[in-house]
């Protein structure tokens, strides 16, 4: 990975990635990608017509906390995005001082084993050092994101069954973290 300090965009040579901060122009792709992801795996059955607005809701999204985007960097396609939430964001459900949440990671099904996803992790883990956090977490629908939680405990992240959640009473949501 090269990482460009003045721009904030890191590079992977390697997977022909570019990971930098969203722009405006990147919100309806980043829509589709989220939505076309989360429905991939069953996240919007049963919760669709709320959850995947706040899905879409891209611009809503970057008022509240930070979401970066990885694009092919040849075409710039979006190839995925995560939505990075300070613990004083309103979007953050499960940060406490000192950490940071991030929520939403989705890769597009077409990017899916490029390294993507752990691109993504990986500029939200270099946020978190910048804001001098101790540790990244994440809520998971693990009943239907077994690709995600073999990603995030391949990185590293463990349980934390203490601060796991329903916000509704079909959705179960288990905590994760990653100490920096």
């Amino acid at each position: 990975m090269t990482t460009n300090p003045t721009t904030n965009i890191d590079t992977y040579p390697s997977s022909g990635l570019v990971v930098r901060p969203a722009e405006p122009g990147d919100y309806a792709a980043i829509a589709e990608v989220v939505t076309q992801a989360y429905r991939a795996v069953g996240q919007l059955e049963g919760t669709a017509s709320f959850y995947e607005q706040e899905l879409r809701d891209v611009a809503g999204r970057v008022e509240k906390a930070e979401v970066i985007v990885a694009v092919d960097a040849t075409s710039n396609d979006v190839l995925g995005s995560v939505t990075i939430c300070p613990v004083d964001s309103p979007l953050s459900e499960l940060a406490q001082p000192g950490e940071l949440e991030f929520r939403m990671l989705a890769v597009s099904t077409s990017a899916q084993r490029r390294g993507v996803g752990r691109a993504l992790v990986q500029a939200v883990c270099d946020r978190a050092r910048e804001l001098d956090c101790h540790q990244l977490v994440i809520y998971v629908r693990t009943a239907v994101a077994a690709e995600a939680v073999a990603l995030y405990e391949k990185l590293g992240f463990e349980t934390m069954p203490e601060r796991d959640w329903m916000p509704i009473p079909t959705v179960t949501l288990h905590a994760y973290r990653l100490r920096l």
